[in-house]
């Protein structure tokens, strides 16, 4: 690639942390090993069509769902993961970009799909039961990444081929469309970072069963990367084009997450 390419990264300005997304993309404009990046806010279908890459950022996450079906964004967003386009969300953005979530309010949660996943809404507790951790994320390096985990997500599962997988019909659970290929096939997942198991935030109070305790409670074929222990410990999937963090990388003076997805976006120009 020519080092003047410039790369267009949109960041889903609706609700959340997107002018920190846009200020780190923008950083890396400094670096003289990236290529050229621009950071675009995307309320509308038609700023869409000049990105290179989306971000879903951090936020409440039916918040943004009902942003986009006012914005006349959902099928265009369901449009570029379909086609395979690089697409990012981070905490309330791994839940829409989900292929099942658990935890969202009675009826269920919007969902885009894309990533073969199933998450549980404010897994790790509530806003006191925030934390940070240090991220193992070979991909990056060996130094780990500071993750930020505010009502993060958690990772209940790895899931199977969609055709597969029975889905509880009650219990705020829904499935995304967004996942079937033309072909019926599906890129393997990749596990691309997690967190020790002893630096997971203690049991909410009175929680009877933590979700983060449950095992390899589904099957998942193929899976990329080393699978720890606990499910729960993951925190950073990517299945072809499509990449979910469960923290704000955002919120952290590293940007080596960003220039990662700048580099994911390249790939595919």
């Amino acid at each position: 690639m020519s080092s003047e390419q410039t790369v267009t990264v949109g960041v889903l300005a609706l609700q959340g942390a997107f002018h920190e997304h846009i200020q780190r993309f923008m950083s890396l404009n400094a670096l003289s090993a990236t290529p050229s990046v621009r950071a675009l806010a995307v309320r509308r279908p038609e700023q869409l069509e000049q990105c290179d890459a989306l971000v879903i950022p951090g936020g409440e996450s039916t918040a943004i769902a009902l942003g986009m079906r006012r914005g006349d964004l959902v099928e265009p967003v369901h449009a570029w993961i379909a086609s395979g386009r690089p697409i990012w969300g981070t905490c309330a953005g791994m839940i829409l970009l989900a292929r099942v979530a658990t935890g969202g309010k009675r009826g269920g949660q919007e969902l885009l799909g894309g990533v073969d996943i199933q998450v549980g809404r404010n897994g790790f507790g509530s806003q006191v039961n925030s934390f940070e951790a240090g991220v193992t994320f070979p991909a990056l390096g060996a130094e780990p990444f500071t993750g930020v985990f505010i009502r993060a997500p958690v990772v209940d599962a790895l899931l199977p081929d969609a055709g597969t997988v029975s889905v509880p019909q009650e219990g705020g659970i829904n499935v995304s469309s967004a996942n079937d290929s033309q072909d019926g096939t599906r890129p393997p997942l990749e596990i691309l970072g997690w967190i020790d198991e002893d630096a997971m935030p203690s049991a909410p109070a009175g929680a009877a069963a933590p979700v983060w305790t449950a095992n390899h409670s589904r099957p998942a074929t193929p899976v990329l990367g080393p699978r720890p222990a606990l499910d729960a410990q993951i925190v950073a999937v990517r299945q072809g084009n499509a990449l979910v963090t469960s923290f704000h990388p955002e919120l952290t003076g590293d940007t080596r997450l960003h220039a990662y997805f700048v580099n994911m976006a390249l790939e595919t120009m």
